[in-house]
Order: structure tokens, then sequence, then C-alpha cells
């Protein structure tokens, strides 16, 4: 997307007295007001890519080009304010292709999946990638590279220096959500760095507030950090506003919205600082139902008034990311601008990026080059294929007996358990009911051995799943209960430079090749969406699904070690809570000798 020069400010002020013609005349439209609230008659006069003018409509008729509206209704574009494009394991260009047809002009990306791979670069090529698209893509510098130090290894580590670097490129607006909440209400070195980098740059500093409350909730704003999308509940969503911090209702937990929803229409007023996000959406789903556009639907038919869905993802988020130069139809504001016939269910009939008519009814006008220039990563998973031996849980120096082991219980939300099992041969015979997790280092940067532990919760999985993509340090993982299955699945994401493969009876049944930073597809949209959603549905041949929790996005976050409770990691079996690694082995008895006595 083209910066804005000063010529093009010079003709917008000729043209908005009458001197010279608008470029575009956009007539007859019925202007949303993201300041009044009102809806009024008005045509908007457009030079290059910035608003000239808003005005009567009949006032100007001279223009090189008039666009009629006759009478639909048109809002700023649509923004959305904390993303990771990785989650639609599309690059860019293809993410593009699909949102900006459904009237999304601006996003704030946090590239951290792309970056817990490859580091800075990651973030480069982010950047890069980002470029000449007719979407502005706005970057964070990633803080959560890992997300939790200590407890998982990732592709690289990021501190202050990595920060500062970052901050100085002009694409970068910000500090990436802050996740490790242990580091900063503890004063880690590194956090403090990061913070004071984000401080120093007068950026904003994102954050990734789950779960804190009270006193805590308090020391994570006073650290600096200024907005949150982890919220939990209505009461959590309020509080956090009540504290300060800009609120990003986000799309990916449905389920939470009908109560934020309630909370929000007791207040005598919808503050400034409500802002709506996607976070994580995946292909199919993005495709099918929409991104912002299917949140702000979602939001209108709990109840709350279109225009106060719009002024979120519009005024309100502009605010947020300190754009004075988006978010308004107004003269000297950037001309990205959606068109819709109703505000009974939003559908975008035109979407205008920087004063070109863009998409229509759904569908680009114009085809998006990916940068020719930008050399998509590859190659980043360093790992050999397995044996199915690697699969088979066992306990050093164990023969004959029984154990006692801890485990992890839940999806989501996960608890610690304790479970006894037989030892046989040194191997763990899976109780009933229980199925496996696995984890493997897969960045090269130190050579452990697979982590294996007990799940509970999940069922007894017929079957496998394997996936590279795994919130956030993305080493390879397998849930399973047969070595086979396991084995064939972790193998067919190797094979394929990552991605997400499902195996049962020693067959593949689905699988997803995402071999840029074992993350991203070379396919078309549709074509992956369509994968994807094939993998998703034979996914409920293995587990049974239990929404909210127990769904299938569970799978990419099961080894979350920020949050709560246990979660496995490539360096084992990590407590979200104490940020230890705790051993899974609670007691040991061997059986293999009888003790005979008369």
């Amino acid at each position: 997307m083209a910066a804005l020069t000063a010529e093009n400010r010079r003709r917008a002020v000729q043209a908005a007295r009458g001197d010279i013609p608008f470029d575009l005349l956009l007539a007859n439209t019925r202007v949303i007001d993201m300041v009044t609230g009102e809806i009024r008659d008005a045509d908007i006069g457009i030079v290059g890519s910035l608003i000239a003018s808003v005005h009567p409509c009949g006032t100007w008729q001279h223009a090189t080009d008039i666009h009629d509206l006759a009478g639909l209704l048109i809002s700023p574009g649509l923004m959305d304010t904390h993303v990771h494009v990785e989650s639609s394991h599309l690059p860019p260009a293809r993410y593009a292709e699909i949102v900006v047809a459904q009237g999304t002009t601006t996003l704030f990306w946090d590239p951290h999946e792309l970056a817990n791979v490859l580091g800075v670069e990651g973030v480069r090529y982010a950047v890069q990638a980002s470029r000449n698209l007719p979407l502005r893509v706005i970057c964070a510098a990633p803080s959560s590279v890992p997300s939790t130090p200590g407890l998982e290894m990732s592709g690289a580590d990021f501190a202050g220096d990595e920060m500062t670097t970052m901050l100085g490129w002009p694409e970068i607006a910000g500090v990436a959500e802050v996740m490790d909440m242990h580091g900063v209400l503890n004063g880690s070195e590194r956090m403090q760095e990061i913070l004071n980098a984000g401080l120093a740059s007068g950026k904003l500093i994102e954050g990734h507030a789950r779960g804190l409350s009270g006193a805590a909730l308090q020391a994570y704003l006073a650290a600096g950090v200024t907005s949150d999308h982890e919220l939990t509940s209505a009461a959590d969503a309020l509080e956090k506003l009540r504290a300060g911090l800009t609120l990003e209702i986000r799309g990916s937990h449905p389920y939470l919205l009908p109560e934020i929803v309630a909370a929000l229409k007791t207040l005598p007023h919808l503050s400034s600082q409500i802002t709506v996000c996607t976070d994580d959406v995946p292909p199919d789903m993005l495709l099918e139902n929409g991104g912002i556009i299917a949140l702000l639907n979602l939001l209108i038919e709990h109840g709350l008034p279109a225009t106060d869905v719009l002024r979120f993802a519009t005024l309100n988020a502009a605010i947020r990311l300190q754009r004075n130069d988006l978010g308004l139809i107004a003269a000297g504001r950037q001309a990205d601008l959606v068109v819709f016939d109703s505000l009974e269910r939003l559908h975008a009939r035109r979407v205008y990026v920087a004063g070109r008519l863009t998409a229509q009814d759904g569908r680009l006008l114009t085809p998006i080059a990916a940068p020719a220039d930008v050399t998509p990563p590859r190659d980043t998973l360093r790992l050999t294929p397995h044996d199915t031996g690697d699969f088979i849980m066992t306990i050093p120096g164990a023969t004959q007996g029984r154990a006692t082991l801890r485990h992890i219980r839940g999806a989501r939300f996960t608890q610690w358990g304790d479970v006894e099992v037989d030892v046989r041969d040194g191997q763990v015979i899976l109780p009933p009911g229980f199925s496996l997790i696995w984890v493997q280092h897969r960045h090269g940067r130190h050579e452990a051995a697979p982590r294996l532990a007990l799940l509970e919760g999940w069922g007894e999985l017929r079957g496998a799943i394997a996936t590279s993509y795994s919130h956030d340090a993305h080493n390879l993982v397998v849930l399973g209960r047969d070595p086979v299955d396991m084995q064939l699945a972790a193998n067919t994401v190797i094979a394929s430079g990552g991605g997400m493969a499902l195996a049962q009876d020693g067959q593949v049944l689905s699988h997803v090749a995402m071999p840029i930073a074992g993350m991203l597809s070379d396919l078309p949209p549709v074509e992956l969406a369509a994968q994807f959603r094939t993998l998703r549905e034979r996914s409920g041949e293995i587990v049974d699904w239990q929404p909210p929790y127990l769904v299938f996005k569970a799978i990419e976050g099961t080894c979350l070690a920020c949050n709560a409770g246990p979660h496995l990691t490539d360096l084992g079996l990590t407590d979200g809570s104490t940020r230890q690694i705790v051993d899974p082995i609670i007691e040991y008895r061997d059986t293999s000798t009888i003790n005979i006595t008369s």
C-alpha cells in the first residue's frame, strides 16, 4: 500500500475547495458517523488515497469518476486489533484475498508464531511479505519468544536487544502480547528489558492478562501494559475495562460473547477502549464465516446496536492503534471504506482501499500478487523419521511393577491428576479412558528425547493427531493411544515439512501440508480451506469433541505452558502456576521379584 504523499494532500485541499475535480466521488451514500452515532446522507470526495471532503449530497459534481451508491450505508474500513495471521495457515497475500473482500482493511499482526520458529528473521518475513498489499498490515514486535522461558524451548530467545532492534523498524507499532505474566509480576530481567524497550520506543504494549485479577492485574498494568484480549468471563471483562485496559473482544471464543454483551449493556456508556479482534481463525472458518465481520455480526445478534459494534472496529480501533488517519469517514483520513446494504446483518457490498474499489459482493476485483522479492522460509522441521518405539511410554530402570504417575486432566483449562498404572517390561500400560500426549523439539536447539505424558479427559483416542503448529513454541505434538498410528501421523508431518495429520488403523485419514515455517501453506485459500475442513471433520473419528473447551482448536493450544495448570513441552511436564518442570513419577513399586518366606 503506497504511502501518502504531500502532493496527494495538496490536491485533496484543492478539490475540497472546488478548485480541481475529485478523482472519485461516492455519491448518495448514507454515512455511518462513528463520532455522533448518526446515519446521515452525504457525498464523499476522494483524491488519491485520501478523503478530501464529506459534504451534502449534490454539492459537487466535478469528479473524474462517480460511483452512485443509491442510499447504501458506508462505514470506515474494518480493523482487527490483534491477530496471528499464521493461524489461518496462509501467507499474508493469500490472507488478504479473503479478509479484504469481507471489509477488513487494517490489522495489527503479532507474528510471534513465525518468530518462535525463525527468530527476528520470522518477523522480518512477516513485514516484507505484507508490503504493497491492499490490506494495511501493522506489525508488532513479539515479546513471547518463547512465551514461558525455562519451561519450553522454541526456535529463538528474545530479550531487550531483539526488541530494541524490531521496535526501530517503521512497520513495527509496538510490543506484542506480553504472555510471560509471571516474569512481569516478579520482575524477571528478561521481561524488564522487553518492557523498558517498549516504553522507551513510545509505542504500544499489548497484554495477555489471562486469569489476572485484583492486585496482580493492577501490577500488570503498572508495568506498562495497556490492552488485553484474554477475556474469560463478563466479570473479567468489566474488571479489566475498569482498570483501564483497552478490551479486545475476540471472535475465537464465541461462547463468551452473550455474557460479555449483557455486561456491556449495563454500563452508562460504551467506552472508546472497547475494540474487537479475531486472534486465531483457521482457514475454513475464515473463508466460510469470516474474520472480523463474523464477530461483528455475532455481537449484533447478541443485542448490541450495529453502530456501536462498527465503532469498536473502526474509530475505537484507530484510537487504540494510534492511527489518526484511520477509523473515520472524514476529510484528511485514508479512504478505506466498506459499503453495506443493511445493519441487521453486515455484508460487504463494496470495499474501497486507499481510494480504490478493491472488492465487490465478496470478491476481489484484481488478484493479489505476493511480493516477488520475498522467499518464504522452508525446511524448518529439523527432525528425522521416528520409530514406533518412540511413542511407547516407559519408566527408566523399571521392569515389572506398579507406578503412580502425575498426568494432565482436561483440555483448555488443565488440572493435575494422578493415576496408578501397571508397568510391564518397562512399558507403561495405558489405563482405560486415557491417551498419550507426545512432544518433540523440532528447532534443532537441543537433542532431548521426545517427552510423553498421560492425558485424561480426551477419552481413548481412536487413532492419532499430529501437528507442527502448536502454540507457542511450535514443536511437534502428537496425541494418540496406539504407537503405530502416532508414528505414522508424526512421520507424515515431518515428511511434508510441517502441517497436521490424522492416522487411524495404520492409514493416514487426512493431511494438510504446511511447508512454510511448518505452519503456512502454498495452496490457494479455497483449496487449503477444503483440506482443513476435511481434516477437522475427520478428526471427529478419532476424538469425541465436547464444546466449548474440548474442540479441534484445543489441539493447537494444548502445550501452552504460560497458562495455569499442567502442560507437556519439549522440556518435560510443566506446571504453569509454579513455573516448574515436574517429575511425572510419584512412586514406583517393583514387583519383578517375589519374596517367599516360611
